[in-house]
């Protein structure tokens, strides 16, 4: 596929189709500058600079529940000095804590998480940006304090003692990861005197053990970093709010006057990472994780210097293609790749690279330099080809449809797209950026096309299997790796071998949306309709009233009782789903490039087919998937190409981060349905193509379909789209589908802990060579109840900030350290997540249990002003408007999925909110929280790490502490306990 980075719903391919209108402009108050917007967007813009040469954009939208803002400072890690590695990502972690005009330590992300917000912030090469969003009343406070930041931050020497544990935890995070690991050696092979060649984590060596070696005070270093770098004329703020563009104007003139600019010359870092010496190298690195990646590497112009022009964007759509005649659907035919991702990469205004990272078979193991060989005539291919301007023609046309009519999106995603944006590109293309190529240039293209050769090329090759044959090491993670020269004459020879395949370009896109019209839908109902019932399937309903966008919304969820019987079964139904998608990608590629996204999946009731995008040729889609199925055929050679990309999904199970393996364990444990990852493993180590063959049919033979359509359509078109699908898959001469009967609707049960015990289950780290643990503690407190809901969303308002600061900012326990709710299909609860190196998981709960003791005073202590505050922010965070039809979609379903059917769950609870009082929460918490309540249900999951191993052994020798049980085996523990009702009654309770 094309990696370029895509809009929440990518636009489609229109070269055939009717062109969008031209893009609107925004010229009110931005200074005479026009900023391109999209033809729909009624939001207002404004450009402003302040006296101290801070650059702003201010986004006014009257409609948003959220604010938000967003400040890039164009300082990255490429500015670290010397020997302090990581000092700008630390600084980022720095001024969170504190500022002269709010000295208490965490009061901005208090106040933030109290009034319905979030915050974080990312340092990258040349740019770090801190970005928050929040409740929209509570902007003007939340920019006073955000300000500070720029303004007069406090960094106090125990804070940064402490945040430097915290960097270290970060990095320990990403030792074992793969991309990171691989990442930083592409960095390491090039020019020492580059930046690119940095380490920009940082971690507990660099920023105190060296630091002090070398006689740095890092807190000194820090605030002196600070001082000479962070100026307001390297600064881009964005702010938008749902106050005028007049009063927001006034509101940062009056917060952000005082950043001070200290008149810094923009940084700059000319040159290219790669010298000669760099070029021409084949890398062969061991990865952690099972799997062959093959990465082709170029160093190139960068992009951003004709980004008009898009020659990335028309190269990479053509290499990255996956339809007939594509370099990926030849390595797909003769088994060697399970994908292909084309693109820029790594990039800055000076440098760039081009990459294609190929996920090898087995086999593609054994024929890389085919690989390479095809990929190299493929390019020559499109050197030769003349540029054809029909390819770019569709390629603007399906861009500038997707620029018009792209979803809105949260508020804090959008301000740091924006910012971002800022930095590189005129004021006028800040919202448009480089996602319209504008001017069709042969030459630009061309020009990228001739850096692309063998004399320029970086091969990064990553398997297992050069375990051994390896006999360097990469400094920071560890990575083996060796590295050979390869000369262009040697790449040559692969060309000329490789075997000869019929490449070439792709054909017009079918897929184009042509009529982009909104339907004159007559019912305007807010909550779904159910359309139809019948023994088959069930319809819901909803047209769009609320987004005016030319898409459309479908789930059908196939209910077949045989899928969940067995780890087999489940095994044979996931392999099932990811061939029917194999079989669809020559085709339905195009549909995806125009804007119109398809998946199929396996879920806990059978499979589940999705379709979101342009409504225009979505019927045709989903027709070929239904006949897919109907017609599905156990291809021999495909079976075992998905066999083997799940058998490596499986053994890489182990390497998944100790936090996650937790989360994994407590779902294991609570749903009665869910077979272990090992019992699967094993189930499709035995299986051949020929067991899926005669699973098949008896996976259909007893099916119900649940169908959800909405958007731009309309009513009788879903009707008439569900008949078709029973038509096709029940009532064919031979037909593949049966009837569910009434008892064979499948239930979601979750067990039901013990009041006043305390469950715990022990478990090594599946990955030893894992330092980090884990531990997860939850709390079960109710099943679906309005009541119960907003008390334990109310107490996981109030608690989230304080457990984060107290368990990560003073402890230091970890990088991730973290409450929030938890909903198992209706079961509620909270629950504490902390990875760690610091303590062992059975100490990490010992931790959390002492923060409740904390937090109980808090709770008590809590004003009646402070109660109300906090319900307010609540209230407006469950009325706040869904922003596109995904997001609207995702709850609805939910509620159908679970069998709730509370479509009306968010006026409900607001108007319980309302009556809610501060003794009620308080009850609450006394009742099924606090540390010792007797009626309080725990689940300890505790993951030990390397470091941990001792304390492992000591805990599962050790007789249970009073009132708590350990879990030895999770089977029998699930088949011991009581389960909670489903709310899933099947079809049989609803009526039309």
């Amino acid at each position: 596929m094309d990696s370029r980075p895509r809009e929440t719903d990518a636009p489609g391919d229109p070269a055939n189709g009717a062109a969008p209108p031209p893009a609107a402009a925004v010229a009110a108050a931005t200074g005479g500058v026009e900023i391109t917007k999209p033809r729909n967007d009624k939001r207002g813009y404004r450009r402003v600079v302040l006296p101290n040469a801070l650059e702003c954009l201010l986004i006014s939208d009257p409609d948003t529940d959220k604010a938000a803002a967003s400040m890039s400072v164009s300082v990255g890690y490429f500015c670290d000095p010397d020997g302090l590695e990581g000092l700008a990502h630390f600084l980022e972690h720095m001024l969170f804590y504190a500022s002269e005009k709010y000295p208490v330590e965490d009061s901005y992300s208090k106040y933030i998480a109290e009034h319905g917000g979030s915050t974080n912030a990312f340092t990258t090469t040349e740019r770090t940006n801190f970005y928050f969003d929040v409740n929209s009343d509570s902007l003007h406070d939340a920019l006073d304090r955000f300000a500070q930041f720029f303004i007069k931050p406090l960094m106090s020497p125990d804070a940064v003692l402490r945040e430097i544990k915290a960097v270290d935890s970060e990095n320990q995070k990403n030792l074992l990861s793969d991309p990171w690991r691989m990442s930083q050696l592409q960095n390491h092979l090039c020019d020492e005197n580059h930046p690119y060649h940095k380490f920009g984590t940082g971690n507990w060596d660099t920023l105190e053990v060296k630091a002090k070696e070398k006689g740095l005070d890092t807190r000194l270093e820090l605030i002196k970093f600070y001082d000479s770098h962070y100026s307001a004329n390297l600064m881009k703020l964005v702010v938008y709010g749902k106050d005028s563009l007049d009063n927001l104007q006034n509101l940062v003139e009056n917060k952000f006057c005082d950043i001070r600019n200290v008149g810094r010359k923009p940084f700059s870092f000319p040159g290219h990472p790669c010298s000669s010496e760099h070029l021409q190298i084949l890398v062969k690195a061991v990865p952690i994780k099972q799997g062959h990646t093959l990465r082709i590497l170029w160093p190139i112009t960068p992009n951003v210097q004709c980004y008009k022009e898009g020659p990335c964007k028309y190269i990479s759509h053509l290499i990255g293609h996956e339809g007939e005649g594509s370099l990926f659907y030849i390595l797909k035919k003769l088994g060697w790749a399970i994908s292909l991702e084309a693109g820029e990469g790594d990039w800055s205004y000076d440098f760039s690279f081009f990459s294609v990272v190929i996920q090898l078979t087995d086999e593609g193991q054994e024929h890389m330099e085919d690989t390479v060989g095809l990929l190299f005539r493929y390019i020559t291919l499109l050197q030769s080809s003349g540029t054809p301007k029909w390819i770019f023609d569709e390629l603007q046309t399906i861009c500038e449809t997707g620029f018009h009519y792209r979803d809105k999106s949260p508020p804090i995603h959008y301000v740091v797209n924006i910012s971002s944006n800022m930095q590189f590109f005129p004021p006028e293309d800040w919202l448009i950026a480089s996602s319209v190529p504008s001017k069709f240039s042969p030459d630009a293209i061309q020009n990228i096309l001739n850096e692309l050769t063998p004399e320029n090329v970086r091969i990064f090759w990553e398997s297992k299997r050069f375990e051994g044959q390896t006999n360097l090491t990469e400094p920071w993670y560890g990575t083996s790796y060796s590295v050979e020269v390869v000369p262009p004459s040697i790449v040559q020879k692969w060309v000329v071998k490789a075997p000869e395949e019929d490449l070439h370009l792709p054909k017009p896109n079918i897929f184009i949306p042509r009529d982009l019209s909104l339907k004159n839908i007559e019912e305007k109902v807010s909550v779904p309709l159910m359309l139809r019932k019948t023994l088959l399937s069930r319809l819901w309903y909803k047209p769009d009233t609320m987004f005016f966008t030319p898409k459309a919304y479908i789930k059908m969820d196939f209910h077949c009782p045989l899928s969940q019987s067995s780890p087999e079964s489940a095994v044979l139904t996931d392999v099932f789903t990811r061939l029917l998608m194999d079989y669809l990608n020559d085709y339905a590629y195009d549909a995806q490039v125009a804007g119109l996204y398809y998946a199929v999946k396996p879920n806990d009731t059978g499979f589940q087919v999705t379709m979101v995008g342009y409504n225009d040729k979505m019927r045709t889609l989903l027709a070929t998937v239904i006949g897919k199925i109907a017609e599905f055929e156990v291809k021999v050679d495909r079976f075992s190409v998905i066999k083997e990309a799940m058998t490596k999904e499986y053994e890489n199970f182990k390497f998944r981060q100790p936090y996650q393996q937790v989360l994994y364990y407590c779902s294991l444990m609570l749903d009665d349905q869910a077979w272990p990852w090992d019992e699967e493993f094993s189930a499709l180590s035995h299986l051949e193509a020929c067991d899926l063959g005669n699973f098949l049919p008896h996976l259909l033979a007893k099916t119900f379909i649940e169908c959800y359509f909405a958007g731009n359509i309309e009513p009788n078109e879903a009707k008439s789209v569900v008949r078709h699908v029973e038509d096709v898959l029940f009532n064919a001469p031979i037909s593949v589908c049966k009837p569910l009967s009434p008892s064979q609707h499948l239930a979601k049960r979750i067990v039901k802990l013990e009041k006043g015990l305390r469950y715990y289950y022990p478990a090594m780290c599946l990955n030893h060579q894992d330092e980090n643990s884990a531990l997860l503690h939850y709390i079960q407190t109710h099943q679906d109840n309005v009541k119960q809901n907003v008390l334990l969303h109310l107490l996981a308002l109030i608690g989230k900030q304080p457990a984060f600061h107290q368990l990560r900012s003073v402890e230091q326990l970890g990088y991730i350290a973290l409450l929030r709710q938890r909903n198992d299909s209706g079961v509620r609860g909270l629950q504490f997540i902390i990875q760690s190196t610091v303590k062992d998981p059975a100490n990490l709960d010992a931790r959390v249990e002492n923060f409740l003791k904390m937090f109980e005073s808090t709770l008590y202590q809590m004003s009646d002003a402070e109660f109300k505050s906090n319900v307010s922010a609540l209230i407006d965070m469950k009325l706040e408007k869904y922003k596109n039809i995904r997001e609207e979609s995702a709850f609805f379903w939910g509620e159908i999925s679970e069998g709730t059917l509370k479509f009306d769950r968010k006026k409900v609870e607001v108007a319980a909110l309302r009556e809610l009082k501060k003794e009620e929460l308080i009850d609450f918490f006394n009742d099924h929280v606090k540390a010792n309540a007797p009626q309080k249900k725990i689940l300890s999951i505790q993951v030990y790490g390397g470091l941990h191993s001792a304390e492992y052994q000591t805990i599962v020798q050790n007789a249970p502490p009073p009132q708590s049980c350990e879990i030895t085996d999770i089977y029998s523990f699930r088949r011991s306990r009581p389960l909670y009702g489903s709310f899933r009654g099947g079809v049989g309770q609803m009526k039309l």
